[in-house]
């Protein structure tokens, strides 16, 4: 039984060509453009939300991070990208819902947090958000859980205070929360994602 699981396949091949493997991921296979596509096509809510498309993990990850620059108290170009990138791992391994998380428990994690690391490492950041950015990205993500819950998954307000807690000084107006084509979405990410590059750039100290 250990020698047929040890010779199953836990690789991924990449539209990009790129063979990224699932259990010991390497920053080396890690590529904007199959981040940007696999996020753009992985659905949010399993599919249950209103619209003509899907609600993407790619345009959460947007709505994420505009939430969170409006509401971190301080931030650096890096944290904006691990904002953005706070989903990133989903473009392997697929959008679960919280509550089947936790049925599923640990082994899902760990691979999370090793893609998590591949992923960061690729593009300069560091393998893992620090605690208090951690707490600040969570705080964005659920604000951003709470309207998408609202106004897309058919939850009433009160259950989604109740899970998600209440958004303050934020409306709904704000974001960009209707859904949109894969292919839109897609561009977007792309776009925000070069765009924080160039602010790293520009914050980074120059050689003399």
């Amino acid at each position: 039984m250990t020698e047929r699981l040890s010779s199953s396949r836990a690789w991924q091949r990449m539209l990009s060509g790129r063979r990224l493997d699932l259990l010991d991921p390497s920053p080396l296979d890690v590529e904007l453009s199959d981040i940007a596509h696999g996020l753009a096509r992985v659905a949010r809510w399993n599919g249950q939300t209103v619209g003509d498309h899907a609600f993407s993990v790619a345009q959460h990850s947007l709505v994420v991070e505009e939430i969170f620059r409006r509401c971190a108290p301080s931030f650096c170009a890096a944290d904006l990208q691990m904002a953005l990138l706070h989903d990133a791992p989903e473009y392997v391994i697929g959008d679960m819902i919280s509550p089947f998380k936790a049925v599923v428990g640990g082994g899902y994690k760990v691979v999370e947090k090793r893609l998590e690391a591949a992923i960061h490492l690729r593009f300069g950041l560091p393998p893992h958000p620090t605690t208090r950015l951690k707490a600040q990205i969570k705080k964005a993500d659920s604000i951003a859980a709470y309207f998408e819950a609202t106004e897309l998954a058919g939850f009433t307000r009160a259950e989604a205070v109740k899970i998600f807690g209440q958004p303050r000084n934020l409306t709904v107006e704000m974001l960009p929360m209707e859904p949109m084509p894969a292919i839109e979405a897609q561009r977007k990410f792309s776009e925000r994602f070069a765009q924080i590059e160039s602010l790293r750039l520009s914050e980074s100290p120059r050689k003399p």
